[in-house]
Order: C-alpha cells, then sequence, then structure tokens
C-alpha cells in the first residue's frame, strides 16, 4: 500500500486518538489502551513500509504520549478501585444498556408465566419451590407468623450463606453465557418461575402484602442483581454470536472482560441484600412506613446505578469530548 493511502485509510482513527489524548478528563484506561494497540499496530507497519517518513515520527510521537498517559493511570493505585465504580464501570456500561432491558424483560416475563402456572395447576408450587418448603410454610400460616423462615437462622450464618448461594447463581448467569447466551436464559427462567410461583402461593393465602413487604426488603437488590449478572451473561455470549468487525476469538476476549466487570460490580450489592435478609427482613414486626422505605431506596439506588449514572456520564464525556463518544 502506498503510503499516501495508507494515511488517508487511518487519518480518522488517528485524529481521534490525539483528540482522546488531549480531553482533560478521565478516560477509561481500557479504551484508552483499546486505541493505543491499534495506534502501535499502524507504527509498526509504518516502520516496515515506510522507515524513514514523517508518519513514523507522527505516529511515534502520539504512541509515546499513549504510554505515557497509561502508565500515569495505572499509578493511581488506590484512586484506581474507587474510579472504577465511580466512572470508569458506569462509563462502559452504558453501552449495555439493551442487554440490561433484555434481561429485565425476559426475568419479568417467567415471572409472569410462573404465576400462571401455579394459578392453573395446584401441584406446580410444589414442583417448583418443594414439599418441605410448602409444608413448613403452611405450618408457619396457621401458628399466625407466615415469614418465620426468616427468623430460624442465625443472622451472620444467614447473611453468609445467602450471600455466598446470590453470588453462586450469578456466576451460573455468566458462565453459561459461553453457551451462546441460552445458557443465561435459562437461568433467568429458573429465577423467574420460582419467583412467579412464590408470588401466586402467597397471593392464593390473601397473603401478597404481608409476603411483598417482607421478602422486597432484600429482595429488590437481589433480584435485580441477578437480572445484571444474566446481562453479564447475554454480553459474553453475544460476543460469541456477533464477532462483528473481529475475530471470533478477539471479540470473545473483549465481551469477556465487559462481562466480568459488570459481575465485579454487583459483589456489593450482593453483600448489601445478603446483610438485609440476615440481619433486616427477620423483622417482620416493623411498621410498614419502615419497609417501603427500605424497599424504594434499594430500588432507587439500582436504578441510579445502573440506569441513571451511566446515562449521564456518557451524555457528560460526550459533551466534553465529541470525538471521543463511548
Amino acid at each position: 500500500m502506498r503510503e499516501a493511502a495508507f494515511i488517508k485509510k487511518n487519518k480518522e482513527k488517528w485524529l481521534l486518538f490525539e483528540n482522546v489524548l488531549q480531553y482533560k478528563a478521565k478516560v477509561s484506561p481500557d479504551k484508552l489502551s483499546d486505541l493505543y494497540i491499534e495506534i502501535t499496530d499502524d507504527l509498526s507497519y509504518a516502520t516496515t513500509f515506510y522507515p524513514n517518513s514523517n508518519t513514523v515520527g507522527y505516529l511515534n510521537g502520539i504512541a509515546s504520549t499513549a504510554h505515557q498517559k497509561i502508565y500515569k493511570t495505572k499509578k493511581e493505585g488506590k484512586n484506581r478501585f474507587i474510579n472504577f465504580f465511580k466512572e470508569e464501570f458506569p462509563l462502559e456500561f452504558y453501552r449495555h444498556q439493551k442487554q440490561l432491558l433484555i434481561a429485565f424483560l425476559v426475568f419479568a416475563f417467567f415471572t409472569i408465566v410462573g404465576m400462571y402456572s401455579a394459578s392453573e395447576d395446584s401441584n406446580f408450587v410444589r414442583l417448583i419451590l418443594g414439599d418441605a418448603y410448602v409444608n413448613m410454610t403452611l405450618e408457619n400460616i396457621e401458628k399466625g407468623d407466615p415469614m418465620a423462615v426468616y427468623k430460624k437462622a442465625n443472622e451472620t450464618k444467614m447473611f453468609l450463606g445467602i450471600t455466598i448461594n446470590n453470588i453462586r447463581v450469578a456466576m451460573y448467569a455468566l458462565l453459561l453465557g459461553l453457551l451462546f447466551s441460552v445458557g443465561t436464559l435459562y437461568i433467568m427462567m429458573q429465577n423467574g418461575i420460582m419467583l412467579g410461583s412464590f408470588l401466586y402461593f402467597f397471593y392464593e393465602k390473601d397473603l401478597l402484602w404481608e409476603s411483598s413487604r417482607t421478602i422486597w426488603i432484600h429482595g429488590t437488590i437481589e433480584i435485580s442483581v441477578i437480572i445484571i449478572a444474566s446481562c453479564a451473561g447475554m454480553v459474553m455470549g453475544n460476543g460469541l454470536l456477533f464477532p462483528r468487525t473481529y475475530s471470533r476469538l478477539e471479540s470473545f476476549k473483549r465481551s469477556a472482560k465487559s462481562a466480568l466487570k459488570i459481575m465485579l460490580s454487583t459483589i456489593p450489592f450482593f453483600i448489601v441484600a445478603g446483610f438485609l435478609e440476615g440481619f433486616v427482613t427477620r423483622h417482620t414486626e416493623m411498621p410498614d412506613w419502615l419497609a417501603i422505605f427500605i424497599i424504594s431506596g434499594s430500588l432507587a439506588l439500582i436504578v441510579f446505578y445502573y440506569v441513571i449514572h451511566p446515562i449521564r456520564l456518557n451524555q457528560k464525556f460526550n459533551q466534553h469530548n465529541p470525538y471521543g463518544k463511548s
């Protein structure tokens, strides 16, 4: 390829990279690293075919600047962890809002399926929730304490057990995304039908409000982050299904990296959900207003962090840097 054609082909990308480097606000180090790899590939090509040209000097200059900026960013140390949750992850998660919406709709659909199936077949609840749980709950209802199941275990043991179990379910949702997202859909189906059956079981006993004000104290965050983990599984699965301009292997590497970041973001929320279930949900005597406050606050936190904050951050980023849209 002639040098002029090489420049014409890549000029727009180089200018984009220069604008990203000149952007004064913080830029995701991963985004910068991806651009850096492309520039160094072009530099290697230019060095081979146009060794004494101005193109080599130009590319070498911006590559050196990028290397210094990446190195400086990685030296942040303690701030790196805070910046990940505050800016880096939300800015990247904006690209996965579509998968999040799909995961939510699929989960909601199977929840409705669970409720409908339970209403049509009296044995369906036992099939899904198990005889032991149903019989125990019926006994608790007769004793006048339908939510007694949350009071039996030790608070700390319950907190640790629930947190570990929820993270395990989320990891299944992520890893089964390797089956081209089908495995993740299965996890959503399983958990959605279980939730729907659970809700209808208490609805049939005229205890929908009593059960809802109790289980959603922890369930709001718990169910939300399972949906988000399913979103991560879909992101990874879509990387295998739709490689776009990348090789399938490269597409998978990129999608797996994004999926793992999504999973990492859910860990603090799983801990909070486990804490609420272990230490707070058991207090069924709490007034309705307090239960509603906790549920509403939990929902607002999830919606803000995974929907509103990424959108606002993306808009802010694009306003200051029209060349570096994420």
